[in-house]
């Protein structure tokens, strides 16, 4: 079976309001912000892991936390995941910096994949 995931990029966390939540996150927890796109986005460093904070539209698992995976090639990941017994949920489809898809695995967990756009 082909693997795909070359690393736990992000776990998602979505929140209400980004300001309130780096706040939170940076100030109080002590996580550094690593960049902010408006918003909709902020990434934090988890020592390891991205700490993704999402509104509105990077919302693309809904309203719950979810981790995401950096894969090479997003349309074969999707493909092999589905064979495999996961539900595609959404995508893939391009997002602001990447390519995404959103599935649950097959005890309904929710998980997104993601690949980085082609340079333009």
């Amino acid at each position: 079976m082909p693997q795909h995931a070359q690393k736990v990029g992000n776990v998602l966390i979505p929140v209400d309001d980004l300001d309130k939540a780096i706040a939170f996150y940076a100030e109080t927890l002590g996580l550094a912000v690593k960049f902010r796109d408006g918003d909709r986005f902020a990434a934090l460093d988890g020592g390891g892991v991205t700490v993704a904070l999402v509104a509105g539209p990077e919302q693309v698992a809904g309203a719950i936390t979810a981790p995401s995976y950096k894969v090479g090639d997003i349309e074969a990941a999707v493909s092999d995941l589905t064979a495999a017994g996961a539900e595609l949920v959404d995508g893939p489809e391009a997002g602001p910096h990447e390519t995404r898809a959103v599935l649950r695995d097959p005890s309904g967990n929710v998980l997104v994949l993601y690949s980085p756009l082609a340079p333009a």
